[in-house]
């Protein structure tokens, strides 16, 4: 492992975990967070199970530790109806078919914090998702203690969106979740200024650098471009149905009757959290 007192700063790479990482992988699981997970969560993890991770080895070692893991985050594609904030995306007529970018776990070990490590996996993370192009945002839960995970969060420009109440239910007793979300291809708070989610968490002091601002700038057309096709489709639909009223009246209920018509279900579903489904970020 890495010697604190080093001055030389270790050489971290990326790559997806592999099966060679299972022992190392619940090790360090173990070592850093509050909850027992199943091993059918880390069998999962390292055979690429539904799960897509990240791993950081240190390839400066010189011992035979140089691809074991010092770092690793953990994620699962779902689908944003499926969501505790579905609701945010309901402005957007194809909500249905959106997806997001869940964090699972995301951890490093002792001897390597403070190096830019999990950082670097959140980017990683964050890549990933805006690679999809029907993924609306990474999200995450944060328990409500975890007060330097929350400041990590906000420092990569997550947005906090919500309180969860009694979210964990660890060791007896019931805590807070803080829910986290990072928007990406266009994805946003409705009725939110543009850069909120972006930027609103900072202090007006700050400064961005070249890869962020050209990030933000992205967004900023992406989003533009989704809500033009909103107002396009909108404004096509008033079209449509000015052109309806100028049709006789038998012959558009005549029409009518070839068409079917659909059920909305307004009853939600709250979602049951089991004791494997539970999640800490530190």
């Amino acid at each position: 492992m890495l010697d604190p007192r080093s001055e030389i700063y270790p050489t971290i790479e990326y790559r997806p975990i592999q099966p060679s990482d299972l022992e190392v992988l619940e090790k360090i699981h173990l070592s850093l967070f509050p909850i027992r997970y199943e091993r059918e969560f880390f069998l999962n993890v390292v055979n690429g199970n539904g799960v897509i991770s990240w791993g950081a080895v240190d390839t400066s070692r010189s011992d035979e530790g140089r691809d074991e893991l010092i770092g690793f985050v953990t994620t699962r594609m779902i689908a944003a109806k499926d969501s505790e904030i579905e609701d945010l995306f309901r402005y957007n007529n194809s909500h249905k078919y959106l997806t997001l970018l869940y964090i699972l776990t995301l951890g490093v070990v002792d001897s390597y914090r403070n190096l830019g490590i999990a950082s670097s996996l959140v980017r990683e993370v964050i890549k990933h998702a805006a690679s999809v192009s029907n993924c609306r945002g990474v999200y995450l839960h944060v328990i409500s203690y975890n007060q330097p995970a929350i400041n990590f969060y906000k420092k990569m420009l997550f947005k906090l969106v919500r309180r969860l109440p009694m979210f964990y239910y660890i060791r007896g007793q019931h805590y807070d979740s803080y829910l986290f979300v990072y928007y990406v291809n266009g994805g946003r708070t409705p009725c939110s200024p543009l850069l909120n989610s972006h930027i609103g968490l900072l202090p007006p002091s700050a400064t961005f650098g070249v890869a962020s601002r050209e990030y933000i700038i992205r967004e900023i057309v992406t989003s533009f471009v989704v809500d033009f096709r909103a107002f396009l489709k909108m404004l096509v639909g008033k079209i449509w149905s000015k052109e309806e009223k100028s049709i006789p009246r038998w012959s558009r209920c005549k029409e009518s009757t070839t068409l079917l018509t659909s059920q909305n279900n307004n009853s939600n579903n709250k979602r049951i959290i089991a004791a494997e489904d539970s999640r800490c970020h530190v």
